[in-house]
């Protein structure tokens, strides 16, 4: 490998930029990896769209969820748990024969279902962020150093563990502990923006200036 070549895992761009490879395929996957991904979330919405996403990403690409995104939002009232919550047997046939997403009957339940489950957590935590972030992992807790080796050696972690066994018992469903992982890599619970990676330092530099919701 050249002396001035990425470490295994990133990729550098034709303006010298040097990302995470996963996000090399499109630019709107660099803009998400640049701007949202591993950068830490408080807002209501964004964390409950992320779970239903990243159980309608099961057994799929994120790039695939990613560019349905938009149409996701629109069929599921952008998300709102109060309104998801109420959706009813006409809805889910609306939403079955809705191309513009992924049409899983499964699916497609949970994210309804979750948007009830989210209201419990809220009248018990105050809200969803509030009992997400009680589950941050500590950073001794951490590798010291994101690689790609130490990234692929992490599809779960001990904290993703217990979140996920907690919200099953809280009637969740489609949140099992990679899910869950890969929820806390995107909303800001973990930086897993590898050493080297331009983003790597402005997630840490926005973790820093962020006051997790009590």
């Amino acid at each position: 490998m050249p002396a001035d070549a990425p470490a295994p895992g990133l990729f550098t761009d034709e303006t010298s930029c040097t990302r995470c490879t996963w996000c090399q395929a499109t630019p709107l996957y660099r803009h998400y990896h640049d701007t949202e991904w591993g950068f830490p979330v408080a807002d209501e919405r964004r964390l409950f769209e992320k779970i239903c996403l990243e159980g309608f990403q099961a057994g799929l690409s994120w790039l695939t969820i990613l560019n349905k995104r938009e149409a996701f939002r629109s069929a599921f009232a952008n998300f709102d748990a109060e309104q998801l919550a109420c959706f009813d047997a006409a809805d889910v046939r609306r939403l079955l024969g809705d191309a513009g997403i992924v049409r899983h009957a499964g699916k497609i339940a949970s994210a309804i279902n979750n948007a009830g489950r989210v209201l419990e957590l809220r009248r018990e935590f105050g809200s969803l962020a509030a009992y997400a972030w009680r589950l941050e992992p500590d950073a001794a807790s951490r590798p010291e150093r994101i690689t790609l080796e130490t990234a692929r050696a992490m599809p779960s972690s001990p904290a993703s563990t217990a979140l996920s066994k907690d919200l099953k018992k809280r009637g969740w469903t489609f949140v099992g502990p990679t899910t869950m992982y890969a929820f806390m890599q995107a909303m800001g619970l973990v930086n897993d923006h590898l050493e080297g990676c331009a983003s790597r330092a402005q997630a840490l530099a926005a973790r820093a200036a962020f006051t997790p919701p009590a």
